[in-house]
């Protein structure tokens, strides 16, 4: 009995090495495994971000969007009839003129009217958006602005129909110069381009002033003009396809 009790422990740590190797087996395969699950979930290489390309790649002479009849038509004895031109840094991304005139009568009083038209163009970043959705962030703080000019009253927006991508008529009231005027402000975009209008008007010396859908009306046939000579004389990129499904989607 003795002899058979001090040779039980070797017999069960012989019987117990297959076990533990089995079980050092397994965990190897395991190790390998894991690894290989690892080397396989490894994200792969993202693509940079591309943004559809800015349409227009400059603008025109600003002082020349709008025709010489029209300008005639809306600022009667203009002091310079080809405008005068706003300073500008870079007038390929910015640019504006304005025209002034006083229609003297006499005692039958004056006509006062004012136009300006500025240009701002976007060109596409891939941080900041394509150049068509930055101008369409400034169209609305443009529509923003006009509708919150100090001391206007009985303002009102209207969009605007066949004016570029989108277009939008601020009136309004203003008293200056302890007179009454009537403004007019047309925004509008044109894909990577925006157009800002603004025209207004006074009578002086018992000279009735102009209404304020008189000078809107006047205000959309400059704008008009002034989104076309966008079209014609800036820079253009070539159209991709994505660019002409906007064009599709806008219409």
């Amino acid at each position: 009995m003795h002899r058979s009790a001090s040779r039980l422990p070797r017999i069960l740590a012989c019987a117990a090495v297959p076990v533990m190797l089995a079980v050092a087996g397994c965990s190897s395969d395991s190790g390998e495994k894991s690894d290989a699950d690892s080397s396989s979930a490894s994200p792969s290489v993202q693509p940079s971000a591309t943004v559809a390309p800015a349409r227009f790649t400059g603008l025109p002479d600003v002082c020349k969007t709008i025709g010489r009849k029209t300008v005639d038509s809306l600022v009667p004895k203009a002091k310079i009839k080809g405008g005068t031109a706003g300073k500008s840094s870079d007038i390929t991304v910015r640019a504006s003129c304005s025209w002034n005139g006083l229609d003297d009568n006499g005692v039958k009083g004056s006509q006062y009217r004012w136009l300006d038209v500025s240009l701002a163009r976007y060109d596409s970043d891939v941080t900041l958006g394509s150049g068509a959705e930055r101008a369409a962030e400034y169209y609305t703080k443009e529509v923003a602005g006009a509708q919150g000019t100090e001391g206007a009253k009985e303002v009102k927006a209207t969009p605007s129909s066949g004016i570029g991508n989108e277009a939008t008529t601020v009136t309004y009231a203003l008293k200056k110069t302890d007179e009454d005027f009537s403004y007019a402000t047309v925004v509008a975009r044109t894909e990577n381009v925006v157009v800002t209008l603004t025209y207004n008007g006074a009578g002086y010396a018992g000279a009735k002033s102009p209404g304020v859908a008189d000078v809107s009306k006047d205000a959309v046939k400059a704008a008009k003009e002034v989104v076309a000579a966008v079209a014609v004389g800036s820079g253009q990129a070539p159209a991709t396809g994505e660019s002409a499904a906007g064009d599709s989607a806008a219409k």
